[in-house]
């Protein structure tokens, strides 16, 4: 059984909580500033005194309104200014903070309020009350609602007015690092989702490595990032912590359509964001190349990027290769680092797997993305790829202080400081996932190198086993065809089947260009039949066969007239495949890839 073990340089203390890091950057440097809000079409700079200031406000707000330490209070909102406020004050009084995608169904809104037995919880529009009140008769525990658009956060403030500072610090100092801080709810592939306890110590464990860990990123000076993921993941949620703690400025967007002009405005000097933004940027760039002429141009600069990251691997970078890619440079990757803001250096992805070709692009064009890898079971990172250390392909060593191991079935466990003690409600579930040796079961299935990288082959309960008796893994079939610009989302299909097939669906704001440079009119939802896309979709398709065994490889496809999205039921809020989902509603599209 391979093995691998990074040597812990943090040890969680025995008393404190998060809130610490807010009393520390008040202490040390009350004018530094750290949030950038959106407020009447302009960023307004907010320092640290004053975040603390409105935290405590809100906190005594809370303990007026009857929340008590171990409470569960949920918050239902896009990503704002406003959640990261709210956060820190549940926590100062001791609560627990119970996120909910604000895409949520009512039925999935009720689920949670009632599993957690919330009993405040916090929306940002009346859209989202409607959905609580509709849910209400499921959390008899519920008793108070606020509107962030409807002043919640002076109404909360205006019912502390008589708290005093003292039970306000006496609830604070009070939270330890083993007291819960959040219960956040899995996406749900599969299922009603789980919650996962997380304790103050969890993220104090993971912080206390990552910020040391990418000291690259947390401790430049005039350090910023731009938060655009929902708050809901704990992707987004530990850098927020993580900027709190090392007194970067963070600022809050929630409108993807606008996030090009946000970044120019913003200038963030690194980013997080899930592989599909990261293709989404370029799909975008390479469209709008070809769209003007220039995509010859663009396709050379491409190939250049990425040969120039496959060569610093090796031994070194050829003279022509060098020369070729300092014009490329002037001509087209400036433009491409100015669309993230012109000053990002690193970018951070996880979620899902990166395809190697885009992370070669992306360091060749002088933005590196660190990949890495963890769950919200884990408060995020359990491995990552470093400045200094990154083997693309991988996701990374484990973070110090974190076990990795290949079980015989090639499940990788994972134990560290980072991992959750179990679920919240449900000790069956807890025993599936954490055996009584503290190792954690990822789910997925991966591989350890000599030094200690790890790589993600694939889910071990996705995994296809044909007619034939071949075992498959999904996501190396899957991930590079959705890398194709016109690919919005691929499934893998032939669990029992003599052969492995796919459904295939488009994306629609590279539809319609590519269909326009083509020279070809219609209903997109008629193209799909089309000869000339159905050749291009081929060949996605037979550059991922390219990468595994002719018994593993794609027979046949179906490219389908609609997208898969969150709000069709078929992609969780994260953007994963909620694969049960996609089978139930496309049996017969299925059926016909084998009649």
């Amino acid at each position: 059984m391979r093995a691998f073990a990074n040597p812990a340089t943090y040890q969680v203390p025995a008393v404190g909580n998060l809130t610490d890091d807010v009393l520390r950057q008040v202490r040390e440097r009350p004018d530094a500033i750290a949030f950038s809000r959106r407020r009447a079409g302009a960023w307004e700079d907010v320092d640290f005194a004053a975040f603390h200031r409105e935290v405590v406000a809100v906190a005594k707000g809370l303990i007026a309104a009857g929340v008590e330490p171990g409470d569960r209070v949920a918050l239902l909102s896009k990503t704002r200014y406003e959640w990261t406020l709210l956060d820190y004050a549940i926590w100062w009084i001791g609560a627990a903070t119970v996120p909910i995608y604000e895409t949520s169904s009512t039925d999935q809104v009720g689920w949670i309020l009632a599993d957690s037995g919330a009993v405040a919880c916090v929306v940002e529009t009346e859209q989202h009350d409607s959905r609580v009140a509709e849910a209400r008769d499921q959390a008899p525990e519920l008793r108070h609602v606020w509107t962030i658009d409807s002043e919640a956060i002076k109404t909360i403030e205006a019912l502390g007015v008589d708290i005093t500072d003292d039970e306000a610090e006496r609830r604070r100092a009070a939270v330890t690092p083993d007291s819960r801080a959040t219960v956040i709810y899995t996406s749900g592939t599969t299922g009603r989702p789980k919650g996962c306890v997380l304790t103050h110590g969890n993220f104090m464990f993971e912080l206390g490595v990552a910020t040391v860990e990418l000291d690259r990123l947390f401790e430049l000076d005039g350090a910023s990032t731009l938060l655009f993921l929902p708050l809901a993941h704990i992707f987004a949620r530990i850098i927020q912590v993580g900027c709190v703690r090392s007194g970067i400025r963070l600022g809050h967007s929630s409108n993807i359509k606008e996030l090009t002009s946000t970044l120019a405005e913003f200038q963030p000097t690194f980013l997080l964001a899930v592989p599909r933004v990261f293709e989404k940027v370029f799909n975008t760039a390479s469209q709008r190349a070809h769209a003007e002429g220039k995509g010859r141009i663009f396709d050379a600069a491409a190939e250049s990027a990425i040969r120039f990251s496959q060569a610093q691997d090796g031994s070194r970078v050829s003279p022509l290769l060098r020369g070729r890619h300092a014009v490329f440079d002037r001509l087209v990757y400036a433009k491409l680092r100015g669309a993230l803001g012109g000053k990002v250096d690193y970018a951070i992805s996880g979620g899902a797997p990166l395809g190697e070709r885009l992370a070669h692009f992306f360091r060749g064009i002088g933005v590196p993305v660190l990949e890495g890898y963890g769950l919200t079971e884990t408060t995020a990172a359990l491995t990552v790829n470093l400045p200094d250390s990154q083997k693309i392909g991988t996701v990374g060593r484990p973070i110090p202080g974190t076990e990795v191991k290949v079980a015989r079935d090639g499940e990788l466990l994972f134990r560290g400081g980072q991992v959750f003690g179990g679920y919240w409600n449900d000790e069956a579930a807890t025993a599936d996932a954490l055996d009584p040796d503290g190792w954690f079961r990822s789910g997925d299935l991966g591989e350890i190198d000599d030094e200690g990288f790890v790589r993600i082959t694939g889910r071990k309960k996705e995994i296809l086993v044909t007619a034939g008796g071949k075992n498959v893994a999904p996501a190396a079939l899957e991930d590079p065809i959705r890398a194709h610009a016109l690919v919005s989302q691929c499934m893998v299909v032939g669990d029992g089947k003599p052969y492995i097939a796919a459904l295939i669906t488009l994306d629609a704001e590279t539809l319609g260009p590519w269909a326009e440079q083509h020279g070809i009119e219609g209903d997109p939802a008629r193209l799909i039949n089309h000869p000339a896309l159905r050749a291009e979709i081929q060949r996605a398709v037979d550059d991922a066969n390219a990468r595994v065994s002719q018994a593993e490889s794609i027979r046949k496809f179906r490219i389908l007239p609609i997208d898969w999205t969150e709000e069709t039921g078929h992609l969780t809020p994260s953007l994963k495949l909620r694969r049960i989902h996609v089978m139930r509603d496309y049996a017969a599209e299925v059926e016909l890839l084998y009649s």
